[in-house]
């Protein structure tokens, strides 16, 4: 299944920052991604903040239409484990109104889409719920989309 994951970073050397992702993702699902989009920079979202680097990565991973829950839940345990260990601190944090409160960070990972499919979780929506309003997820998607492998 053709799995896609949206990265972000603004905090230190936002480069070296998403290409570490990139291999300690590569290292905890044990494959190496298929397509990785060009590195993009983006004012912050949703916030007022340093600059973002940001890329879209494609894995093909080998996840039945009946494991997507369950598969999608470990694949975001896996990502907020590398944002851990690159230094991201804390829980998300939200406004009396329920609103997400954005701060700045060395990594952001966050799955975009698996396949066809969708997951409806208390802590995982697939296709991602906020994607379509985010440039710095469709161009980078949709290059990737349209590319060869690099």
């Amino acid at each position: 299944m053709e799995v896609y994951l949206g990265l972000g970073s603004n905090l230190g050397d936002r480069e070296s920052n998403l290409n570490e992702a990139l291999e300690r993702l590569d290292n905890a699902l044990e494959t190496n991604r298929t397509k990785v989009s060009d590195f993009i920079e983006t004012k912050a979202w949703g916030f007022d903040g340093a600059d973002f680097m940001n890329a879209v990565v494609r894995y093909d991973l080998d996840i039945k239409e009946d494991e997507v829950q369950e598969r999608g839940l470990e694949l975001l345990d896996v990502c907020k484990a590398i944002e851990r260990e690159m230094g991201r601190t804390g829980e998300p944090e939200y406004d009396a109104d329920g609103g997400r409160i954005y701060k700045d960070r060395p990594v952001d990972i966050d799955i975009l889409l698996m396949g066809d499919c969708t997951v409806s979780h208390p802590r995982l929506t697939v296709p991602h719920p906020l994607m379509w309003e985010r440039e710095f997820v469709m161009i980078p998607l949709s290059q990737i989309r349209m590319k060869t492998n690099k």
